[in-house]
């Protein structure tokens, strides 16, 4: 005996009247994907979530602050009734039924004319499934679905940007499975990869063989290729039709150079996007259990360059200032210089403030030294650290040793 199938549709709600029935927490994992969907989303409930009334408060949703009532369906498209009440499900399913508007019932879905499906986005793919009345089996195999398309197991090809273009990456803090989503599925259209050092380098491997990398070699105190060619090289590429990803550690904007990327093909007229990253100076420290706040420990974070010395002419950076601060600062590009720095600090820091420095984080060479701002140049040395590394200085350094 063949059992019916629902049909599987897309609905345009921009700017049409949806009506929730319920605030509770059904509602509100509802409730996101349909405010992004454009509709004029109405809440009928004496009490929502913390969590749905906020949206209430943003404008993101009308909140009317009492029970269903008859009538209220009114010039509605769609509806969904997720109270605790049955009887009050049924009352609004059978008014949807009479206005002939198609409703989701949380408590009975078999029960209502429409069913929610398991849900899922992929760079502009909606995924949906249903599996009648089976809703862990429907996020199952969306699940294994969106899985399949993100780690490429599934074929997925979106169109490449016309006219070329240029995707400014941040690849993240070393681990290639730190990348963003949308970082990684820029690089599998790439035509051109323009590569740092400190880019997520293992991801290369994937890349089809037509794919044509460049290696930046921005390697610091050594080699490096001038920012002038860089930037003419993404120009080129890009004015030749090809798609260029700019793949660079970390996050593009902090100490990365990107918005003079950016400006330069700007200026070029060649389009660019913008894909931020997983910064250096926050995910290292945090895979070292360094979290560089904590409550009643440090309410400020100060991320600093260490590019040049604290007596340098060149130096934008105040570090009287900075040694009189108690929170935490994060020091990159530090390690060349770290006993100039440390002595600069401790001007005002005490000389047993903790402090962390991460060599190669989040990759398989991490090294961490822990120890404190007076011992920590000869640390450094005696440990033989080199760059890449993330130095934080402050009490959260020292956080890690109440760890069991």
């Amino acid at each position: 005996m063949s059992v019916e199938q629902h049909y599987l549709v897309g609905l345009d709600l921009t700017g049409r009247r949806v009506v929730v029935v319920g605030g509770g927490t059904v509602a509100q994992r509802r409730l996101p994907r349909l405010v992004a969907s454009g509709a004029a989303v109405e809440v009928i409930a004496p009490h929502v979530t913390p969590a749905v009334q906020g949206m209430a408060d943003a404008g993101e949703l009308t909140w009317h602050q009492r029970p269903y009532t008859d009538g209220d369906l009114d010039g509605a498209w769609y509806v969904v009734t997720c109270t605790q009440v049955t009887e009050v499900n049924e009352a609004v399913a059978a008014e949807a039924e009479r206005r002939r508007i198609f409703c989701v019932r949380s408590d009975a879905g078999t029960q209502g004319s429409a069913v929610t499906p398991a849900v899922g986005e992929h760079d502009g793919l909606l995924v949906g499934v249903l599996s009648g009345g089976q809703p862990r089996r429907s996020a199952a195999v969306r699940d294994g679905v969106l899985t399949a398309l993100r780690t490429g197991s599934v074929a997925d090809l979106p169109e490449k940007p016309r006219d070329g273009g240029v995707a400014l990456v941040g690849g993240g803090p070393g681990d290639p499975e730190l990348i963003t989503v949308r970082g990684r599925r820029l690089l599998s259209l790439a035509d051109v990869v323009v590569v740092d050092r400190l880019g997520p380098m293992q991801l290369l491997d994937e890349l089809p063989p037509h794919v044509r990398v460049v290696d930046a070699a921005k390697i610091p105190y050594g080699r490096a290729a001038s920012q002038d060619v860089i930037n003419s090289t993404l120009i080129e590429e890009a004015k030749a039709g090809r798609f260029v990803v700019r793949l660079k550690g970390g996050d593009p904007y902090l100490f990365g150079r990107g918005f003079e990327e950016l400006l330069a093909c700007a200026e070029a007229g060649v389009p660019v996007t913008i894909v931020p990253g997983v910064t250096s100076a926050f995910g290292v420290p945090a895979v070292a259990n360094v979290p560089v706040t904590h409550r009643g420990v440090a309410h400020e974070v100060v991320v600093v360059s260490g590019h040049v010395a604290p007596d340098d002419p060149r130096s934008l950076v105040d570090w009287p200032a900075l040694a009189r601060l108690r929170g935490t600062l994060v020091l990159l590009m530090g390690v060349e210089r770290i006993r100039a720095f440390a002595d600069a600090l401790l001007e005002g820091r005490p000389a047993d403030t903790p402090v962390a420095v991460i060599q190669e984080g989040t990759t398989r060479s991490q090294r961490i030294v822990r120890t404190v701002l007076s011992e920590v140049a000869d640390r450094v040395a005696a440990e033989a650290i080199r760059p890449p590394a993330i130095v934080v200085v402050g009490t959260v350094a020292g956080l890690a040793n109440h760890l069991p």
